[in-house]
């Protein structure tokens, strides 16, 4: 028996296998006889297609088929949906960007898929790729967010007039109107949410097999949950029941957002697949993954807070030019809208909110989903308001949000963005950040760090996330011949140590040692359906599957039980703690996994038996608002520009931690990622040629060690009173408070606002034009 419950920092138990190269990812599995596929793409950001001829690829060594979007609509190949698209203030619906696997008549973006070739080998495959020629007509392209609306710009869509594909609005225009014309100071900013690359470890990839006799596929690829790409290859794709296709995922090195997707090289696969009887596999370059992964963030917004002369909020009002892309991906036009406004209010009391949120297209790669989706956009623009406000005031930036913050005693709070906090100590976890990195003690590390010839500044943020989903979620619990207990599940780890969290909750419930649970996920055909990992939903939801499902698994356990000891099922108890069902006020009892393998060998022997295997689904009735305090140190060189962060310290509410290890690694990768894009991250596109031209690692500043602080997080644990379990989502909350916290403290440092990505460059030109000013 494992000798760790509940609430213990036990290190993973996947880990042994990942360092030791036990992995299996996509790219690892093989089929016998398949083939390769490369895909070729637009060299053009916009283009129309005269002609593409494949004649001369199609006769190279090894070459099995060359396909254009052409076959593809020939073939009835649907389109990539958008599932989330959202209607104007007017009422119009979201622009439709009809998008096939491959382009048809006119490319988009630069990286834009216009061929795919499957050959013997890789090699064949890409050499047959430079063989076929297509006669473009380049166009005008327009990858500027900030211009992409105005009048004379290359147009993406006729369907998008002024490159505007939704304007969307919510909350009381005309109370916050009032309220700011009212109010004794207006606060006003305009900030930039760059675009980043998310540039996951591993590549996507994908392998299609295909069964001609029961028209069924098992498509194996690298994804955040294999159901939503099994019902969109299936009823979006192929117009099939989603019982053609088998979606199996297996290890994945990183998501953030980017692997929940369609993407057209599931489709590509699949259809090559089907054409040529026999297995079509995909695995990205690195170079092509910056061209054809979903990007992230991509906003432009003007923020106006209003106050009372007593310095308490009144209303907030924001317009956010959010950039799409080419295309509308899969979830994007949800993203700034219904995921990113509903924290406007963080953890701030105002009487109205209003926010209209602009979806831009631009001729760059399809922006979606990224750690934290919405909320860290809406959580940076509030922050670094906030500062704003307290500087044009007078106000100390501490005693302005103390003085807003909605105190627990009036939890549980409807915010006034419409969202009901259940709990929350905020005032606590920002004194207790404060005190940890001696707040009241900076001016003496200011000044020592100006006797270095360094400006010193600190910075913080308190921030607010809201996680999401789909409302239910499952699991099955299996009793396996060999001893184990294989526990299947309907998210995906990407890295997140799904498998130790969930093995800990299961041996807790029944009993039974850590080292004897599986925790099997990926696999569509195992499950009804799934969910899949996003919005910071896996271990509440999923955690609350696994609760009914062991719970189901004793109840079951407590009839085999009575068939076992022969006695009436009132008379049996189950002990978690020991895993023993026992007959009551007897020494009489059977442990679970002896009882679990005595009825498996009755039902074998054709003897009637209740087995204690299990699957149920949870309705998940209420998402969870982790927050917390992020506080920042910066030093700035103003000779080069260059900025470190000498200090960093987080304290955190995700409710009931689990494991807090893990919670600690989690917050610990967010912060770094908020880091990368506050200071090193700028996705750089060619304003004449539309060329993306920070394609690789050599040009797109990645966070690497040295860039980095020590990160101290410490958990207060304030439980959530909306699950049994009491936890909050934990993955994406450190990306959403680095960004404001590690910008107000270059303010702070500087002096004069800047921008992110703040690179060296940026804070030198922003410290030279306020000394020429």
């Amino acid at each position: 028996m494992a000798k760790f419950g509940l609430s213990q920092s036990i290190r993973r138990v996947e880990d042994p296998r990942l360092l030791k190269g036990g992995g299996r990812y996509t790219d690892d599995v093989a089929v016998p006889g398949q083939a390769e596929g490369y895909v070729l793409r637009s060299p053009h950001a916009h283009a129309r297609i005269n002609s593409i001829s494949t004649a001369a690829a199609k006769a190279m060594p090894g070459v099995l088929g060359v396909w254009t979007g052409a076959d593809l609509a020939a073939a009835g190949i649907g389109h990539l949906p958008c599932l989330a698209p959202v209607k104007s203030i007017d009422g119009r619906p979201t622009s439709d960007t009809p998008r096939r696997a491959l382009a048809e008549g006119v490319v988009r973006h630069v990286g834009d898929p216009v061929a795919f070739v499957v050959a013997e080998t890789i090699k064949q495959a890409r050499d047959a790729a430079e063989a076929i020629e297509v006669d473009y007509d380049t166009l005008p392209a327009a990858t500027d967010l900030a211009t992409a609306t105005d009048p004379g710009q290359p147009q993406v869509w006729a369907s998008a007039p002024s490159n505007t594909c939704f304007d969307w609005h919510v909350g009381d225009a005309a109370k916050v109107d009032a309220l700011i014309k009212g109010a004794a100071h207006v606060a006003r900013l305009r900030v930039v949410n760059n675009r980043v690359v998310v540039a996951s470890m591993e590549a996507r990839a994908a392998l299609a097999d295909y069964d001609a006799a029961r028209n069924h596929w098992t498509l194996t690829t690298n994804t955040q949950g294999s159901w939503l790409v099994r019902n969109v290859l299936a009823k979006n794709i192929f117009n099939l029941s989603s019982d053609n296709f088998r979606v199996v995922t297996p290890d994945v090195g990183g998501g953030f957002g980017m692997k929940i997707f369609i993407y057209p090289e599931h489709v590509l696969t699949c259809f090559a697949a089907r054409e040529l009887k026999r297995a079509v596999r995909w695995t990205s370059e690195r170079t092509e993954a910056f061209q054809s992964d979903t990007h992230g963030r991509d906003n432009i917004t003007i923020g106006e807070l209003a106050l009372d002369k007593d310095g308490k909020f009144l209303a907030l009002r924001t317009k956010n030019w959010a950039g799409m892309g080419a295309y509308l991906n899969t979830f994007a036009p949800f993203i700034p809208t219904g995921a990113g406004t509903k924290v406007l209010a963080s953890v701030y009391d105002f009487q109205a909110i209003h926010a209209q949120v602009i979806g831009v297209m631009t001729h760059t790669v399809p922006v979606d989903a990224y750690r934290g989706a919405g909320r860290p956009e809406s959580n940076y623009l509030v922050e670094r308001l906030i500062d704003t406000a307290a500087r044009e005031i007078g106000i100390d930036r501490i005693e302005l949000r103390k003085r807003n913050m909605v105190p627990s005693s009036r939890m549980p709070y409807v915010s006034a963005m419409g969202q009901r906090y259940d709990s929350g100590e905020f005032a606590k976890l920002m004194d207790a950040a404060l005190a940890k990195i001696d707040w009241a003690g900076f001016g003496a590390r200011k000044a020592e760090a100006a006797k270095r010839g360094k400006r010193r500044g600190i910075g913080l943020a308190y921030y607010l996330e809201a996680t999401g989903g789909a409302p239910t979620e499952n699991a099955s619990v299996k009793f396996a011949d060999d001893g184990f207990v294989d526990v299947y599940v309907g998210t995906q780890s990407t890295g997140q140590g799904h498998e130790t969290a969930y093995a800990m909750m299961t041996s807790f419930e029944l009993g039974i040692p850590i080292e004897k649970i599986r925790v099997k996920q990926g696999d569509s055909d195992t499950l009804p359906d799934g969910g899949g990992t996003g919005g910071a939903r896996s271990l509440y939801s999923e955690g609350q599957a696994i609760l009914v499902t062991t719970a189901s698994v004793v109840e079951k356990g407590k009839i085999a039980a009575s068939e076992h000891l022969e006695t009436s099922v009132a008379d049996i108890e189950f002990s978690s703690k020991g895993g023993t069902f026992g007959v009551v006020g007897t020494d009489r009892a059977v442990g679970i996994l002896e009882l679990a393998a005595a009825q498996r060998k009755k039902a074998a022997a054709g003897i009637e038996a209740t087995l204690l295997d299990a699957t149920e689904t949870a309705e998940i009735k209420s998402h969870t608002f982790p927050n917390g305090c992020h506080v920042a140190e910066v030093e700035v060189d103003p000779e080069t520009g260059v900025v470190s962060i000498p200090r960093y310290i987080v304290v955190d509410d995700v409710g009931h931690a689990l494991n807090p290890l893990i919670v600690r690694g989690q917050v610990h990768g967010g912060v770094t990622q908020g880091i990368g894009q506050a200071l090193l991250e700028r996705t750089a596109y060619d304003s004449e040629s539309g060329q993306l031209v920070s394609a690789s690692f050599m040009d797109y500043a990645l966070p690497r060690a040295d860039d980095l602080p020590p990160i101290d997080v410490d958990l207060i644990e304030v439980p959530c009173e909306t699950n049994p379990l009491g936890v909050k989502g934990a993955g994406e909350a450190g990306a959403v408070g680095s960004p404001p916290a590690v910008i107000n403290a270059l303010v702070d440092a500087l002096g004069v606002a800047v921008d992110m990505p703040a690179t060296p460059e940026t804070v030198w030109k922003a410290l030279s034009a306020a000394k020429a000013a």
